[in-house]
């Protein structure tokens, strides 16, 4: 699977979101990414895949197949699913450098840290930081293995 680069996926998210007029109509469609996310197997959803930070439960399981970090993730909350899932969408199946060096600068452009309330604007910057701390260390592996 050849993913398009993460700036490509963020201007189609921003693209997606200038559809909407409403706030409203973008937590519609946030939940309805959620809906849409592959489900994560019960094997993962256990505490080492806790995303600490987060007010709802937050799985995140991260896998390095063929140089590429492969996310998967699930939530007990509709609407964190869909934020989870938008980071996926951008961040997995890309390499752990690719991930480091995503400024993730489409939240801001959507205005999203300014429509969530303060608790899951903090869980959505821990997702980030955990999606990182993943690459982070299979950038480590992946150097050991050159």
């Amino acid at each position: 699977m050849i993913n398009k680069p993460i700036l490509e996926i963020e201007k189609e998210i921003i693209e997606d979101f200038a559809l909407f007029d409403s706030w409203e109509d973008k937590y519609e469609y946030i939940i309805d990414l959620g809906k849409k996310l592959a489900p994560l197997e019960e094997q993962y959803k256990i505490d080492e895949n806790k995303i600490k930070g987060c007010q709802s439960t937050v799985w995140l399981n991260a896998a390095y197949e063929n140089g590429l970090v492969i996310f998967k993730a699930d939530s007990d909350a509709v609407i964190v699913k869909g934020l989870i899932s938008m980071l996926i969408k951008v961040l997995s199946h890309h390499t752990p450098e690719e991930i480091l060096a995503a400024k993730m600068d489409f939240i801001g452009e959507i205005g999203m840290m300014t429509h969530l309330a303060q608790t899951r604007s903090n869980g959505l910057l821990s997702m980030i930081k955990q999606m990182k701390n993943y690459a982070l260390a299979y950038q480590a592996i992946g150097a050991r293995k050159d």
